[in-house]
This record gives structure tokens, C-alpha cells and sequence, in this order.
């Protein structure tokens, strides 16, 4: 075990480092570059432009540049917000605890539905159910997210007026059940596509299970439906389930940037999108490195509750 983590860290880290500077040289050779919100400014002359380079360290050779940012990354200073002045982790700390509630809340809600109807679906084949639940898949995964988001506030919000528009909370409330009545539209559209997703393929992985030599033996020996799904089908059918969760990371996170852009969630998605408008480059590659490392943790931990599930996994 010790060696498969020690291992994949080594890889988790040669993967950062790669991705960092790739993050890096798009950004900084992007049309504009870094300058470019300064570049803006009424009465700017290109003396000042330069005299700013400069004191940024602008001017200085790429592989220099890269260096010395990835050389403070590792001592703890991910830099500072061009647009207020306030250290990177600050600003995404702000934002963070936002997404993570997000992302966990649609994630729960994604596994149990998604678990229940790939199941049933499974169990139920060809029924008018699980002919039901392959439309409702293929609609889903067809419909980009932001347009389930804008339908569900055109109707909950505005015509029905059951819940709010956006909005993490309400200002001058901040109550527990003000912030779950804001969550619960953002994280329904959100775990919306990822339930289709889910459930199909948990039915694939149930059906897969159902028809091998240790399922029949278990019924042949006189055990009850329902300890034949539990014991027997469920467990090993979670197996690859579970690989894919940590696989369905980056496309949570995808889906929690547009999400929070059409509900204003103020989270870290919402913050990409308006750093990228205001090219503020430090909180950008902040906020990429922060995915790319929770992306990485997440995988990881899958491939140990695989193990930790399947005694048949050895890690190491």
C-alpha cells in the first residue's frame, strides 16, 4: 500500500508540473498577456506599460518567468489578485467552501438517484421503467447544462416562485435553512447530468454482475433476493462505480462553472469566469492548479476504496 501512494504521489507531482506549465505559457502568450488589463487604462502610454512589465517581471524571458512563480508556489505564495491586491489563496479561500458544498451536495444526490434507477433499471429490464429512465439518460446528456438551469429558474422561481432565482443566501438572513433553499436548484441542474450518467452505468455494471457463476451459485444455495443484491451484486457491481466517481471530477467541476455562472453561486467556477475577464492571471492559474490538485485526490482515493472493497485488488 505504502508504495502504491508514495507511487502515485510521485506521478500526482510530475503531472502538477506539467500542467502548471502549460497553464502557464497559454496564459502568458495568450493575445494581451498579463498587461492587457492594465493596457486598458485611460492615459496608459506604452513607457508606463513597459515600466510596469518590468516591476512585474513581465519582461524577463518565459522559462524565467515560469521559474520564479513556481519557485514561490512551492513556498506557500501563489501570488497576489492584480485586481485588489490580495494574496491568491485569500481570494479562492473566499470561494472554495462555496463549491465544495455545491459539489458534494450534487454528488450525493447523483449517487443515490443515479445508484437507485441504474438498479432498478437493471432488475427491471426492458420494462417500461427502464425504457423511461434510457430516454430520460439520452435527454439529459443531449441538453447542455445551462439551459436546465435557466428552464428551472423560469419556472421555480419565476412563475411558480417556489424558490430563489440565485444567490447563495439571502442578504440579512444567512439562516441553515436559507442556505439549503438556495442549494437546492443549483445542485439538482447540476447533479442532473451526472444522474443520467450514473445510472447507466450502474445498470451496465448490474446487469454485468447478475450473470456471473458466484451470483446463480448464491441463489442455488437458498439465499433471499435481497441478500443475493445486497451481499453479492451491489458490492462488486460498486467496484468500477467508484473508479468512475473519481474519474467524474473534472466534470463536476466543468459543470459547477457553468452552474454557478447561471445562479450566481459564488463560487469557484463564477470566480474563473470573472478573473479571466479581468485577466487577473495569478487568481486564474490559482484556481487551475487548486482543480488540477483536488482532480488528482480524488482519483487517488478512488483507486484506495477499490482496493479497500476488492479484497481481490492488492495495492503495491
Amino acid at each position: 500500500m505504502l508504495r502504491f501512494l508514495f507511487g502515485r504521489l510521485w506521478q500526482s507531482l510530475v503531472l502538477l508540473v506539467i500542467v502548471s506549465m502549460i497553464g502557464f505559457a497559454v496564459l502568458t502568450l495568450a493575445p494581451g498577456g498579463p498587461l492587457s488589463q492594465f493596457a486598458l487604462t485611460p492615459g496608459m502610454t506604452q513607457a508606463q506599460l513597459a515600466r510596469i512589465a518590468q516591476q512585474m517581471g513581465l519582461d524577463r524571458p518565459l522559462p524565467v518567468q515560469y521559474w520564479e512563480w513556481f519557485t514561490r508556489l512551492l513556498q506557500g505564495d501563489w501570488g497576489r489578485s492584480y485586481r485588489d491586491n490580495q494574496p491568491v489563496l485569500s481570494v479562492i479561500y473566499d470561494h472554495l467552501l462555496a463549491t465544495l458544498l455545491l459539489m458534494g451536495t450534487s454528488t450525493v444526490i447523483s449517487v443515490l438517484i443515479g445508484t437507485w434507477i441504474g438498479v432498478l433499471g437493471a432488475l427491471k429490464r426492458y420494462s417500461i421503467f427502464d425504457y423511461a429512465a434510457t430516454v430520460g439518460a439520452m435527454v439529459a446528456l443531449s441538453i447542455p447544462t445551462f439551459w436546465f438551469g435557466l428552464i428551472a429558474i423560469y419556472l421555480f422561481a419565476l412563475r411558480l416562485g417556489w424558490l430563489p432565482a440565485g444567490n447563495m443566501y439571502t442578504i440579512g438572513d444567512g439562516s441553515v435553512l436559507d442556505y439549503a433553499v438556495h442549494l437546492i436548484m443549483p445542485s439538482l441542474v447540476l447533479a442532473l447530468v451526472n444522474v443520467a450518467v450514473w445510472s447507466r452505468y450502474m445498470r451496465t455494471a448490474v446487469l454485468d454482475v447478475m450473470n456471473q457463476d458466484f451470483v446463480r451459485t448464491a441463489k442455488a444455495k437458498g439465499l433471499t433476493r435481497w441478500a443475493v443484491l445486497t451481499r453479492h451484486i451491489l458490492r462488486n457491481a460498486l467496484v468500477p462505480m467508484i473508479t468512475l466517481l473519481g474519474l467524474q471530477l473534472p466534470t463536476i467541476l466543468g459543470g459547477a462553472l457553468v452552474t454557478e455562472t447561471v445562479f450566481t453561486w459564488p463560487g469557484m467556477g463564477r470566480l474563473f469566469l470573472d478573473s479571466l475577464g479581468y485577466s487577473d492571471y495569478p487568481v486564474v492559474m490559482g484556481l487551475l492548479m487548486l482543480s488540477a490538485i483536488l482532480v488528482l485526490i480524488g482519483n487517488l482515493m478512488a483507486d484506495v476504496a477499490v482496493a479497500i472493497i476488492d479484497p481481490r485488488i492488492r495495492l503495491g
